[in-house]
Protein backbone atom coordinates (compact mmCIF):
# COMPACT_ATOMS: atom_id res chain seq x y z
CA UNK A 1 0.00 0.00 0.00
CA UNK A 2 2.84 2.53 0.11
CA UNK A 3 6.86 2.47 -0.45
CA UNK A 4 9.04 0.08 1.79
CA UNK A 5 12.79 0.13 3.67
CA UNK A 6 14.33 3.25 2.15
CA UNK A 7 11.47 4.19 0.23
CA UNK A 8 9.84 5.78 2.77
CA UNK A 9 11.95 8.77 2.85
CA UNK A 10 11.11 11.80 0.77
CA UNK A 11 13.90 14.02 -1.05
CA UNK A 12 13.99 17.23 -0.57
CA UNK A 13 12.21 17.82 -3.62
CA UNK A 14 9.57 15.92 -2.61
CA UNK A 15 8.78 17.10 0.09
CA UNK A 16 8.01 20.53 -0.96
CA UNK A 17 5.55 19.35 -3.62
CA UNK A 18 3.93 18.36 -0.28
CA UNK A 19 2.99 21.33 1.26
CA UNK A 20 0.43 22.68 -0.76
CA UNK A 21 -1.71 19.75 -0.52
CA UNK A 22 -1.04 19.79 3.17
CA UNK A 23 -2.53 23.59 3.44
CA UNK A 24 -5.49 22.84 1.15
CA UNK A 25 -6.13 20.28 3.45
CA UNK A 26 -6.07 23.05 6.65
CA UNK A 27 -8.07 25.10 4.92
CA UNK A 28 -11.04 22.34 3.75
CA UNK A 29 -11.21 21.61 7.66
CA UNK A 30 -10.87 25.26 9.00
CA UNK A 31 -14.17 26.09 6.34
CA UNK A 32 -15.86 22.98 8.13
CA UNK A 33 -15.01 24.37 11.52
CA UNK A 34 -16.75 28.08 10.68
CA UNK A 35 -19.47 26.35 9.22
CA UNK A 36 -20.30 23.51 11.92
CA UNK A 37 -23.36 24.20 13.95
CA UNK A 38 -26.42 22.19 15.75
CA UNK A 39 -29.12 21.89 12.24
CA UNK A 40 -26.64 21.13 9.82
CA UNK A 41 -26.52 18.00 7.85
CA UNK A 42 -23.13 15.74 7.74
CA UNK A 43 -23.57 16.14 3.91
CA UNK A 44 -23.58 19.80 4.30
CA UNK A 45 -20.23 19.90 5.92
CA UNK A 46 -18.81 17.68 3.07
CA UNK A 47 -19.92 19.79 0.45
CA UNK A 48 -18.31 22.74 2.03
CA UNK A 49 -15.10 20.76 2.42
CA UNK A 50 -15.23 19.88 -1.57
CA UNK A 51 -15.74 23.32 -2.50
CA UNK A 52 -13.13 24.60 -1.24
CA UNK A 53 -10.78 21.74 -2.06
CA UNK A 54 -11.78 22.10 -5.56
CA UNK A 55 -11.49 26.01 -5.37
CA UNK A 56 -7.80 25.55 -4.47
CA UNK A 57 -6.85 23.80 -7.37
CA UNK A 58 -6.97 20.31 -5.22
CA UNK A 59 -8.95 17.37 -5.55
CA UNK A 60 -10.47 15.15 -2.73
CA UNK A 61 -7.78 11.82 -2.00
CA UNK A 62 -10.65 10.44 -0.04
CA UNK A 63 -13.11 9.88 -2.95
CA UNK A 64 -10.04 7.98 -4.67
CA UNK A 65 -10.49 5.02 -2.64
CA UNK A 66 -12.66 2.32 -3.80
CA UNK A 67 -16.00 2.87 -2.89
CA UNK A 68 -15.94 6.40 -1.18
CA UNK A 69 -17.92 8.80 -3.06
CA UNK A 70 -17.64 11.46 -0.06
CA UNK A 71 -15.01 14.29 0.91
CA UNK A 72 -14.70 13.95 4.14
CA UNK A 73 -15.49 11.24 7.07
CA UNK A 74 -17.68 12.43 9.23
CA UNK A 75 -17.75 10.64 12.98
CA UNK A 76 -20.83 11.79 15.57
CA UNK A 77 -20.71 10.77 19.12
CA UNK A 78 -20.08 6.59 19.27
CA UNK A 79 -18.71 6.52 15.39
CA UNK A 80 -14.73 6.83 15.79
CA UNK A 81 -14.04 6.60 12.18
CA UNK A 82 -14.73 6.55 8.51
CA UNK A 83 -18.24 8.11 9.02
CA UNK A 84 -20.10 8.78 5.94
CA UNK A 85 -21.95 12.36 5.48
CA UNK A 86 -25.32 11.91 5.10
CA UNK A 87 -28.96 13.64 6.06
CA UNK A 88 -28.02 13.18 9.54
CA UNK A 89 -28.51 16.77 11.34
CA UNK A 90 -26.05 17.47 13.78
CA UNK A 91 -27.21 18.64 17.32
CA UNK A 92 -26.09 20.65 20.48
CA UNK A 93 -24.09 18.87 22.50
CA UNK A 94 -22.81 16.04 19.30
CA UNK A 95 -18.98 15.74 19.50
CA UNK A 96 -17.98 15.16 15.89
CA UNK A 97 -14.45 14.06 14.15
CA UNK A 98 -14.29 15.30 10.39
CA UNK A 99 -11.27 13.92 9.22
CA UNK A 100 -10.48 15.18 5.22
CA UNK A 101 -7.54 15.37 2.94
CA UNK A 102 -6.56 16.95 -0.55
CA UNK A 103 -4.14 15.90 -3.34
CA UNK A 104 -2.98 18.26 -5.53
CA UNK A 105 -0.15 17.42 -8.01
CA UNK A 106 -0.12 13.98 -7.16
CA UNK A 107 0.81 14.15 -3.20
CA UNK A 108 -0.90 14.13 -0.18
CA UNK A 109 -2.21 15.65 2.58
CA UNK A 110 -4.48 14.05 5.64
CA UNK A 111 -6.04 15.86 8.38
CA UNK A 112 -8.85 15.70 11.22
CA UNK A 113 -10.18 17.37 13.74
CA UNK A 114 -13.09 17.26 16.37
CA UNK A 115 -15.69 19.53 17.64
CA UNK A 116 -18.09 19.90 20.29
CA UNK A 117 -21.19 21.45 19.95
CA UNK A 118 -22.23 23.74 22.64
CA UNK A 119 -25.05 22.46 24.71
CA UNK A 120 -25.94 24.59 27.55
CA UNK A 121 -28.54 22.42 29.08
CA UNK A 122 -26.17 19.51 29.76
CA UNK A 123 -23.28 21.50 30.54
CA UNK A 124 -21.55 18.61 32.63
CA UNK A 125 -22.27 15.86 29.35
CA UNK A 126 -20.17 18.97 27.40
CA UNK A 127 -17.61 19.26 29.87
CA UNK A 128 -17.19 15.62 29.02
CA UNK A 129 -17.16 15.77 25.65
CA UNK A 130 -15.23 18.60 25.59
CA UNK A 131 -12.39 17.35 27.91
CA UNK A 132 -11.91 13.99 25.56
CA UNK A 133 -11.38 15.97 22.61
CA UNK A 134 -8.44 18.16 24.23
CA UNK A 135 -7.06 15.00 25.89
CA UNK A 136 -6.57 13.35 22.26
CA UNK A 137 -5.86 17.04 20.79
CA UNK A 138 -3.17 16.91 22.99
CA UNK A 139 -1.93 13.90 22.77
CA UNK A 140 -1.66 14.40 19.19
CA UNK A 141 0.91 17.53 19.83
CA UNK A 142 2.83 15.54 22.30
CA UNK A 143 3.31 12.79 19.27
CA UNK A 144 4.28 15.47 17.29
CA UNK A 145 6.81 17.20 19.33
CA UNK A 146 8.40 13.99 20.34
CA UNK A 147 8.96 13.15 16.66
CA UNK A 148 11.09 16.45 16.63
CA UNK A 149 13.79 14.47 18.64
CA UNK A 150 12.87 10.88 18.17
CA UNK A 151 15.84 8.16 16.95
CA UNK A 152 13.09 6.46 16.09
CA UNK A 153 9.19 6.50 14.46
CA UNK A 154 7.47 4.57 17.65
CA UNK A 155 8.57 7.03 20.25
CA UNK A 156 5.71 8.86 19.06
CA UNK A 157 2.91 6.14 19.95
CA UNK A 158 5.01 6.22 23.49
CA UNK A 159 4.66 10.10 24.15
CA UNK A 160 1.13 10.20 23.04
CA UNK A 161 0.22 6.89 25.38
CA UNK A 162 2.01 8.57 28.34
CA UNK A 163 0.25 11.62 27.72
CA UNK A 164 -3.07 9.67 27.55
CA UNK A 165 -2.33 8.22 31.21
CA UNK A 166 -1.64 11.15 32.70
CA UNK A 167 -5.03 12.77 31.68
CA UNK A 168 -7.85 10.37 32.76
CA UNK A 169 -11.52 11.16 32.68
CA UNK A 170 -12.42 13.72 35.06
CA UNK A 171 -15.88 11.67 35.56
CA UNK A 172 -14.64 9.32 37.33
CA UNK A 173 -11.09 9.04 36.77
CA UNK A 174 -11.54 6.16 33.87
CA UNK A 175 -8.84 5.78 31.62
CA UNK A 176 -9.42 6.71 28.09
CA UNK A 177 -9.19 4.27 25.49
CA UNK A 178 -6.60 4.42 22.78
CA UNK A 179 -7.73 2.17 19.43
CA UNK A 180 -5.43 -0.08 18.66
CA UNK A 181 -7.15 -1.40 15.26
CA UNK A 182 -6.97 1.56 13.78
CA UNK A 183 -3.80 3.89 13.73
CA UNK A 184 -1.05 6.16 11.75
CA UNK A 185 0.33 6.23 8.52
CA UNK A 186 2.82 7.61 5.93
CA UNK A 187 1.68 9.72 3.31
CA UNK A 188 2.80 11.13 0.22
CA UNK A 189 2.35 10.29 -3.54
CA UNK A 190 -0.69 7.99 -1.91
CA UNK A 191 -2.92 8.92 1.45
CA UNK A 192 -1.89 5.62 2.40
CA UNK A 193 1.85 4.84 2.81
CA UNK A 194 4.08 2.95 5.04
CA UNK A 195 5.40 2.88 7.65
CA UNK A 196 2.59 1.97 10.09
CA UNK A 197 2.71 4.81 13.09
CA UNK A 198 1.21 3.33 16.39
CA UNK A 199 -0.87 5.83 18.84
CA UNK A 200 0.84 3.40 21.54
CA UNK A 201 3.65 1.25 22.98
CA UNK A 202 5.02 -1.26 20.86
CA UNK A 203 8.19 -3.52 21.40
CA UNK A 204 9.71 -2.85 17.80
CA UNK A 205 11.49 0.85 17.58
CA UNK A 206 10.03 1.30 13.94
CA UNK A 207 11.81 3.21 11.42
CA UNK A 208 14.77 6.07 11.90
CA UNK A 209 13.28 9.31 12.15
CA UNK A 210 15.45 11.40 9.36
CA UNK A 211 15.01 13.70 7.09
CA UNK A 212 12.15 12.61 4.18
CA UNK A 213 10.33 11.09 6.58
CA UNK A 214 6.73 11.97 6.34
CA UNK A 215 3.91 10.64 8.33
CA UNK A 216 -0.16 11.28 9.46
CA UNK A 217 -0.30 10.63 12.70
CA UNK A 218 -3.99 10.38 14.16
CA UNK A 219 -4.57 9.13 17.67
CA UNK A 220 -8.55 8.04 18.10
CA UNK A 221 -9.54 7.81 21.57
CA UNK A 222 -13.13 6.50 23.60
CA UNK A 223 -14.49 7.52 26.81
CA UNK A 224 -14.49 3.57 27.63
CA UNK A 225 -13.73 0.84 25.33
CA UNK A 226 -11.13 0.38 22.66
CA UNK A 227 -13.71 -2.53 21.09
CA UNK A 228 -15.21 -1.65 17.78
CA UNK A 229 -17.73 -2.93 15.39
CA UNK A 230 -18.78 -1.71 11.84
CA UNK A 231 -22.32 -0.33 11.17
CA UNK A 232 -24.17 -1.92 8.33
CA UNK A 233 -23.46 0.99 5.89
CA UNK A 234 -19.34 -0.68 5.93
CA UNK A 235 -17.19 1.92 6.35
CA UNK A 236 -18.64 3.56 9.98
CA UNK A 237 -16.39 2.12 12.88
CA UNK A 238 -18.25 3.19 16.26
CA UNK A 239 -17.66 1.75 19.76
CA UNK A 240 -18.12 -1.33 20.80
CA UNK A 241 -20.14 0.19 24.17
CA UNK A 242 -21.34 3.75 22.96
CA UNK A 243 -18.76 5.34 24.20
CA UNK A 244 -18.00 9.12 22.55
CA UNK A 245 -15.38 9.39 21.15
CA UNK A 246 -12.66 11.75 19.21
CA UNK A 247 -10.30 11.72 16.22
CA UNK A 248 -7.17 14.27 15.48
CA UNK A 249 -4.85 13.92 13.11
CA UNK A 250 -1.82 15.99 11.65
CA UNK A 251 0.32 14.78 8.22
CA UNK A 252 4.04 16.11 9.20
CA UNK A 253 7.31 15.93 7.55
CA UNK A 254 10.52 15.85 8.67
CA UNK A 255 13.53 17.87 6.93
CA UNK A 256 17.07 18.96 7.62
CA UNK A 257 16.25 21.46 9.80
CA UNK A 258 13.58 20.21 11.62
CA UNK A 259 9.73 19.32 11.40
CA UNK A 260 6.99 20.62 9.75
CA UNK A 261 3.37 20.36 10.29
CA UNK A 262 1.97 20.25 6.90
CA UNK A 263 -1.87 20.45 7.82
CA UNK A 264 -1.76 23.35 10.14
CA UNK A 265 -1.35 26.88 8.61
CA UNK A 266 1.80 27.84 10.96
CA UNK A 267 3.10 24.86 10.79
CA UNK A 268 2.64 23.72 13.97
CA UNK A 269 4.08 26.79 15.76
CA UNK A 270 1.81 27.77 18.04
CA UNK A 271 0.49 24.50 19.43
CA UNK A 272 4.03 23.32 20.02
CA UNK A 273 5.40 26.39 21.78
CA UNK A 274 4.04 25.47 24.85
CA UNK A 275 5.82 22.11 24.57
CA UNK A 276 9.28 23.65 23.67
CA UNK A 277 9.36 22.86 19.96
CA UNK A 278 10.15 25.25 17.12
CA UNK A 279 8.78 23.69 13.39
CA UNK A 280 11.35 25.29 10.44
CA UNK A 281 9.69 25.72 7.36
CA UNK A 282 10.79 22.86 4.49
CA UNK A 283 13.38 24.92 2.67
Amino acid sequence: MGRKGPGIYKTPAELRLMVRPGLVTAASLAAVREAIRPGISTLELDAIADQTIRSLGGVSNFQMVPGYLHTVCASVNDDIVHGIPGSRILQPGDIVSIDSGADVGGWNGDSAMTVVLDDPTRPEEFAARRLLSDVTEQALWHGIARLASARHLNEVGEAIEEFVEEHPSTLDGARYGILTDYIGHGIGRSMHEAPPVFNYRVRQRGPEVKPGLVVAIEPMITAGTTETYTREDEWTVASADGSMSSHWEHSVAVHKDGIWVLTAEDGGAAALAPLGITPVPIP
